[in-house]
């Protein structure tokens, strides 16, 4: 057995560790991969076109946004990757880190550049890469419950007013 072998073997997610925990659904998470390999594409793009001019932020920013669309490609869509080793490894990982990490991670890479320069290809460019990471802070705050379960809360909590409300006025009086 070689060494890439072991390490791919290594890097292999356990099937029911990653979906069990995070309760996303499997249509949701190829939406956020999705929108992951989109994000990196239009970074990648944009990142380019900053690059060429003299302004010294603009080329940070482009770099920066290239930089972005690199891990975003590793993290979601490791088979671009192909040619770095490390790239199953890394995208293990990821697929480890809890929605509300992801979430924060991909928003705060994607503001950066904007921050740095603020330009129409900045902003357009990274718009998708941190609605990659709007999604996975949705699938964070969890599912929605049923209308049933919401409107026996609400008559629990009508309950307790009109309790309340009648305690207070018998106390009056």
């Amino acid at each position: 057995m070689s060494a890439q072998d072991e390490q791919f073997q290594a890097a292999a997610p356990e099937p029911a560790a990653s979906s069990a925990d995070d309760g996303m659904t499997w249509w949701y998470r190829w939406l956020c991969r999705i929108a992951g390999v989109i994000g990196g594409m239009s970074c990648a793009f944009a990142g380019l076109w900053n690059c060429v001019t003299i302004n010294p932020l603009n080329i940070a920013a482009g770099v920066w946004m290239m930089l972005n669309a690199f891990v975003l490609f590793l993290c979601e869509a490791p088979f671009c990757c192909q040619f770095i080793e490390f790239a199953n490894a890394v995208s293990a990982r990821a697929d480890k880190l809890r929605p509300w990490q992801k979430a924060a991670f991909y928003c705060g890479m994607a503001a950066f550049p904007v921050m740095l320069s603020l330009t129409l290809t900045t902003l357009f460019g990274n718009a998708i890469a941190f609605a990659t990471g709007v999604l996975y802070g949705l699938s964070a705050l969890g599912k929605k419950g049923d209308a049933i379960s919401y409107a026996r809360i609400h008559q629990q909590q009508k309950q307790m007013d009109e309790e309340k409300l009648t305690g207070a006025l018998e106390g009056q009086a």
